[in-house]
């Protein structure tokens, strides 16, 4: 643990309680000696924190009649993210998101950046958030929320991708999911009798209904949606084993591809990562951006399926101008 989420940490042990921290306990909770202890306590007082020290308990305590918090600089990392994305989805937000029940979310947002804590307004110019694909919410973002809160259910066409086709649909929404910068459904389908997941960008003609949705508890939710790879859901089918180059393992290595990945180190430096996976579509994806650097071991039918968009990736050059000759690729020679 660095310095900087020890102060973070020892802010947070302290502001928990109301009696002493000894300061065995606090070098014991933050893993460290008394010189570091000593060290950030002097740090948090140049921030205008009043720590008191209690002789009889050898402890420290926050105190009570002064109001102290960290200065903007000292959030986590992750509560950072969360308040830049959270006013980066805000600003960002088509018009007719942005309604009466979200506009006093930002304005509050807007009002905590524009504390001294953070920077009177300077961290929001100071972090950059890119969206790269991201294809919008469509126009009927305004229903799928209404049906969502008032747990109604929803009918509308849905154009899907794989048939180029349009098709009524009545659903009982869930739940909203950002994912990749995109907006997704997911709903229990009854027309299909099974749970789904929907793009809202290719929602048309969407109306909510008088009847009420049926409720999928939170369980089975997760187990269907959250047990394979990606955002195509559904139990695994299987599991893919990859192994990534010594060069590629250090950035793969501290990667979540899934919250059940397993991923060893092997002893010349590869990176070995196995994954649940229940549909290859955006896996093959990023399997595929990883190029030479990744190969599939297992299963068969996942390898054969790399070769062959590989092997078709390379035929779309080996009529191209100044082309190699007889290019090879997995037993196959054009």
């Amino acid at each position: 643990m660095d310095l900087f989420h020890r102060i973070n940490h020892f802010h947070h042990l302290l502001s928990g309680r109301r009696q002493p921290a000894s300061r065995g306990w606090l070098e014991h909770e933050l893993g460290c000696g008394t010189s570091t202890v000593k060290r950030i306590i002097t740090i948090l007082r140049g921030y205008g924190a009043v720590i008191d020290y209690d002789r009889e308990s050898n402890g420290y305590t926050y105190n009570r009649s002064v109001a102290f918090e960290l200065p903007g600089i000292w959030f986590t990392h992750d509560e950072l993210l969360g308040l830049i994305t959270a006013h980066d989805l805000l600003a960002s937000a088509e018009p007719g998101l942005l309604n009466d029940t979200l506009q006093p979310i930002r304005q509050k947002l807007d009002k905590l950046l524009l504390t001294e804590k953070l920077g009177a307004g300077e961290l929001p110019k100071r972090v950059r958030i890119l969206r790269l694909a991201g294809r919008g919410a469509g126009n009927f973002f305004g229903e799928v929320t209404r049906a969502l809160v008032e747990r109604k259910q929803l009918q509308f066409s849905y154009h899907a991708r794989t048939t180029d086709e349009d098709k009524m649909r009545k659903v009982s929404p869930q739940r909203l999911t950002h994912y990749r910068d995109n907006w997704y459904l997911d709903a229990w389908c009854h027309d299909r009798r099974a749970l789904r997941s929907f793009a809202l960008e290719r929602i048309r003609e969407a109306r909510v209904s008088r009847w009420t949705a049926r409720d999928i508890i939170e369980s089975k939710l997760h187990e269907h949606f959250a047990s394979a790879y990606g955002i195509f859901a559904g139990k695994p089918v299987g599991t893919a084993r990859l192994i990534f180059s010594a060069h590629r393992a250090q950035w793969v290595s501290e990667e979540e591809w899934h919250a059940k990945q397993i991923g060893i180190f092997l002893d010349d430096g590869r990176y070995q990562l196995d994954i649940p996976y229940s549909d290859t579509r955006e896996l093959m994806m990023d399997i595929l951006k990883n190029g030479p650097d990744v190969e599939v071991v297992s299963p068969a039918a996942l390898r054969i399926e790399v070769q062959q968009r590989l092997a078709a990736s390379l035929q779309q050059y080996a009529n191209a101008p100044n082309a190699a000759p007889n290019i090879a690729f997995g037993g196959v020679v054009d």
